[in-house]
């Protein structure tokens, strides 16, 4: 039955205002009290997320690092708990904006601003779902970056609403995936780019690297802007201190070699940023998105003997390809 129009726009109305409602209570309390209790809660949901759900990141972890069922079960488990505090950060927005600086910690900031007081294009930042990224917008914006995030639409019109209004409130711009003209123009207008990279996408999309010494689909949307548009790639990730803060790593630029070959500069380019994800992952396992199904379109889209010849290319030592065909098709 399909549900009606006014009823949805309700709801979301609804929601949009629960949930400002819920950031001025987190506004009004101590940030680390409200970050133990989002983590409390959020174990509570690892209880109860399903049995399947829980056995893809667990195997995603011993697949990716080969440590014991044990460990994999605590870093699955800390990389899930860990969405509490990134929540309450997230609610914590309109108090963290007036003092960014002092929660997260920029480091190699000096090879952005180098590169903005030199050229009057923009640049791509590339990332990955570590730590919480959702923090990068505000922590560039205090240092003179303007970062554009690029955004995917929220199925609940609240849920996006809400997050987007916050993710501008502390100086980012935000832009749907599909708008790629209005990037590239940005990119013109010297803004960055913000891309994360690590989310599987479909076999159409996507370029087959190596990841964890497994055959990966993987998105070039970093190596495409930075090929057409010739401007450098700066990898930047997050990792979470004892504290509770944040450090922002800036790593120098990368810039996509031009040739003849489209499809091979892309590829060496994204293989590139594939590797410096993975060892940024392996750094920092329980901060990774493990959660997600990483490797389901090499899985469900490619047929057993493409990815076979895919490894074999890629010079990928241990054949992994039993591991997907053991899975649901």
């Amino acid at each position: 039955m399909r549900v009606p129009k006014n009823f949805q726009r309700e709801v979301s109305s609804i929601e949009y205002r629960l949930l400002k409602l819920l950031s001025g209570i987190v506004c009004m309390m101590p940030l680390n009290f409200c970050m133990t209790v989002g983590r409390g809660l959020a174990r509570l949901i690892w209880l109860f997320l399903p049995r399947k759900r829980k056995r893809l990141a667990i195997d995603n972890v011993r697949k990716c690092l080969h440590v014991s069922a044990a460990e994999a079960e605590r870093i699955a488990r800390e990389s899930t708990v860990q969405f509490g505090a990134i929540f309450v950060e997230v609610l914590s927005f309109p108090k963290l904006k007036d003092d960014m600086a002092a929660h997260v910690k920029v480091v190699g900031l000096e090879h952005l601003t180098r590169y903005k007081n030199s050229s009057d294009k923009g640049a791509v930042i590339a990332t990955c779902h570590s730590d919480n990224w959702e923090l990068m917008g505000g922590a560039f914006a205090q240092n003179g970056i303007p970062l554009v995030g690029v955004a995917k639409k929220q199925r609940s019109e609240g849920a996006d609403k809400f997050i987007n209004e916050f993710r501008t409130g502390i100086g980012m711009h935000i832009t749907y995936r599909s708008g790629v003209r209005e990037m590239y123009k940005m990119l013109d207008d010297g803004q960055f780019i913000g891309l994360i990279m690590d989310q599987d996408v479909g076999r159409t999309d996507g370029v087959v690297v190596k990841f964890f010494n497994q055959a990966t689909n993987f998105v070039t949307g970093a190596a495409s802007m930075s090929r057409f548009r010739k401007v450098p790639i700066f990898p930047a990730f997050m990792h979470r201190n004892s504290d509770g803060t944040h450090t922002l790593e800036v790593f120098a630029p990368l810039q996509v070699e031009k040739t003849s070959d489209k499809h091979a500069d892309l590829k060496q380019m994204t293989q590139r940023l594939a590797m410096l994800i993975e060892q940024h992952v392996r750094k920092y396992p329980a901060e990774w998105f493990w959660l997600h199904d990483r490797w389901k379109s090499m899985r469900v889209e490619f047929e057993p003997e493409e990815v076979a010849d895919f490894e074999a290319a890629l010079g990928i030592a241990d054949n992994v390809r039993a591991d997907y065909v053991a899975r649901e098709r």
